[in-house]
């Protein structure tokens, strides 16, 4: 299996590269100002579990919101207690997507703040969404569908999953928008989500090539602003479904990702490696119990004993000796090169490590 592995890493190695650069469209680089999305959250009640929910005891929140939601209903519960097991305690979770119409629908996450073991069938029960300003957005209720299950007997109990979390598919409705009037701006800012100077200037050269105006100006690495008015659009929206479209070759730092955990290592197509000679070894050290039991005579006095017994090894691996790797001036270069060493991907992340602390690895190198 190992080697099957190994093989598979190496043929993804040896795939060609392609040295030309592709097209990216403007909207999938960066953010426009105003076009976002706002978070809401709220605090609610899911009833009709399967005596999966909070404990009262240990939770007396669930028993204060279930009393709130009964007396608005018009159900008086001064001085009484409660002690089912069918309703939990949540924080219901969603985002309010950009340009939302009062009456549009949004899915919502409903998480357990308590001690209920499943939310599986339960009814989220009518919960209003605060944003950040206080201000009521939207309305949550609906049937959740837990994400994962959970089954318990009387010696051991078995989870799948994430019982205690689910979502709610539209399950709020909104009942507020934000005020943002886009149509009103005259200026419109271009946020790269990845801030580089190279690529800054290349979209501000596209879009004015496009509305043939100096409409568009980089103001620093992260930032292209838009004079609206220069474009000759019938509104700010008709400029930026021109702009959005447009492509351009984006600009990427030389990186190299390394994931330790499962062993990936992912590089750039601009990574480059300086002529440099790699020696690469491994030690294992073997340790081996083989207690011995040693017991007295028949009949005789004493007792039983057992006797450690250790045996202990080291070997190593010299592996190829000091092997060299030359200037890559491609990505399938440096590829080659680092193959040409024979070590496994986790010995490889080691030596590319080494490599960037002897000032060899050209590119940014990112360990996960």
């Amino acid at each position: 299996m190992i080697r099957a592995a190994l093989f598979f890493i190496a043929a993804l190695f040896a795939l060609p590269v392609i040295a030309a650069a592709q097209d990216v469209r403007i909207k999938d680089l960066v953010e426009f100002e105003g076009v976002r999305g706002n978070d809401l959250v709220g605090y609610g009640l899911v009833a009709g579990l399967d005596g999966t929910g909070d404990g009262l005891r240990n939770a007396p929140f669930t028993e204060e919101i279930m009393a709130n939601i009964l007396e608005r209903l018009g159900v008086n519960v001064s001085g009484e207690q409660f002690r089912p097991r069918n309703v939990a305690a949540v924080l219901v979770t969603a985002q309010l997507p950009p340009f939302a119409r009062t009456g549009s629908q949004i899915d919502v996450t409903v998480s357990a703040i308590g001690d209920a073991q499943s939310l599986l069938g339960g009814t989220l029960v009518m919960t209003p969404l605060n944003a950040a300003d206080g201000e009521i957005y939207a309305v949550a209720q609906g049937s959740v569908i837990a994400g994962g299950v959970a089954a318990e007997g009387d010696g051991a109990r078995v989870v799948q999953g994430v019982p205690t979390s689910g979502t709610i598919p539209s399950g709020a409705r909104v009942e507020r928008e934000v005020g943002f009037d886009f149509a009103s701006l005259s200026s419109l800012r271009l946020a790269l989500r990845e801030a580089d100077f190279t690529t800054a200037v290349r979209i501000e050269a596209a879009i004015n090539a496009t509305f043939g105006t100096e409409s568009a100006i980089m103001i620093d690495a992260g930032t292209v602003e838009v004079a609206l008015a220069r474009t000759g659009a019938r509104s700010p929206a008709h400029a930026v479904v021109r702009m959005e479209n447009i492509p351009i070759v984006p600009e990427r730092r030389a990186r190299v990702v390394i994931d330790q955990r499962s062993g990936t290592i992912v590089m750039g197509a601009d990574v480059r490696i300086s002529r440099v000679a790699v020696s690469q070894g491994n030690l294992t050290l073997r340790i081996q119990e083989a207690p011995v039991v040693v017991q007295p005579n028949p009949f005789a006095e004493g007792e039983t004993v057992v006797v450690p017994r250790t045996e202990t090894g080291i070997i190593e691996d010299l592996g190829p000796g000091l092997a060299e790797v030359s200037a890559g001036a491609s990505l399938s270069e440096v590829v080659a090169g680092l193959n040409a060493l024979g070590v496994s991907p986790r010995d490889m992340i080691d030596i590319l490590k080494s490599i960037k602390a002897a000032g060899a690895l050209h590119a940014e190198l990112l360990v996960m």
